[in-house]
């Protein structure tokens, strides 16, 4: 007799994406044919997507995760901020799986363990797990990823409170040690610039994404900090880039950019959306 999953309920099915397990695998669909894309040379190792409701940053995300397409990874390392109250820097589910309309998504229990024992070498702690988390930002990114692969993939979640350099960096190290001799992908969740006019928001979604294409994961922190950039996934999108790098990232391609100006049609007060892909290339 098999043992009951122990699901995370979904908290965002029906308001930030469709609940109908029809009408989420259509609006998933479209987004990803509606992406088109430039050459991607190398070998794909992370990804960055927005993660605001599908209405609004899903025709962004499909960018993102159509870059993926035709891969077939055994472990998919999600890394998202953290958008409620909690004291502990690094977070995870307690929960055996995610469920979304799409289906259960299983987490990789052997992986977050590994994970567990490479923090506790870099940063002195491990991660925190929670049940019934409300957090949209990982969740998120889980239907494109049940739309794109055919088989069965498992997830290693990590929700980022604390976006500082040791702890991002710690994170980083460590997922490139659990991530090494496996068969991956990261996906670093953030979405930029919040609530600043379309003219305010490209200056600063610029200088976010110029830091990305050069892999700089601190200088993606220091952005905010300069009063240049921002990013509401910052702490994700470093931890990814400094994982990246340790796995043997050297390049990084901006595939599409926009706001919710281009859905709402309000400029006065706009979030930034915007989708990369991270590779490994040979050089030259």
């Amino acid at each position: 007799m098999e043992t009951a999953l122990d699901l995370r309920p979904s908290p965002i099915a029906g308001q930030w994406y469709p609940a109908d397990p029809h009408q989420l695998t259509a609006s998933v669909d479209e987004y990803l044919h509606q992406a088109v894309l430039p050459a991607i040379p190398g070998e794909k190792v992370a990804v960055v997507a927005p993660h605001a409701g599908h209405r609004y940053s899903g025709p962004v995300a499909g960018y993102a995760f159509a870059a993926l397409q035709g891969l077939e990874p055994d472990l998919v390392a999600v890394i998202s901020p953290l958008h409620y109250l909690a004291y502990q820097p690094l977070i995870t589910t307690a929960h055996s799986a995610y469920s979304t309309p799409l289906g259960p998504v299983l987490v990789d229990q052997a992986a977050l363990d590994e994970l567990d024992a490479h923090l506790q070498v870099e940063l002195g702690f491990r991660l925190y797990p929670v049940r019934n988390d409300p957090e949209h930002s990982l969740e998120i990114e889980l239907p494109f990823l049940q739309r794109i692969f055919n088989h069965e993939f498992h997830l290693l979640p990590v929700m980022v409170r604390e976006p500082s350099v040791r702890i991002t960096r710690g994170l980083g190290k460590a997922l490139a040690k659990v991530l090494h001799a496996r068969n991956f992908l990261l996906v670093a969740s953030t979405d930029l610039s919040h609530f600043y006019p379309q003219h305010v928001a490209e200056t600063l979604d610029a200088e976010i994404l110029r830091r990305v294409e050069q892999l700089d994961a601190e200088g993606v922190l220091q952005a905010e900090e300069e009063g240049v950039g921002f990013a509401c996934g910052r702490g994700a999108l470093a931890a990814v880039l400094w994982a990246s790098k340790a796995l043997g990232a050297n390049h990084a391609l901006i595939l599409h950019h926009a706001t919710s100006a281009n859905v709402t049609g309000d400029y006065s007060q706009v979030v930034g959306y915007a989708a990369a892909v991270i590779t490994r290339q040979t050089r030259q």
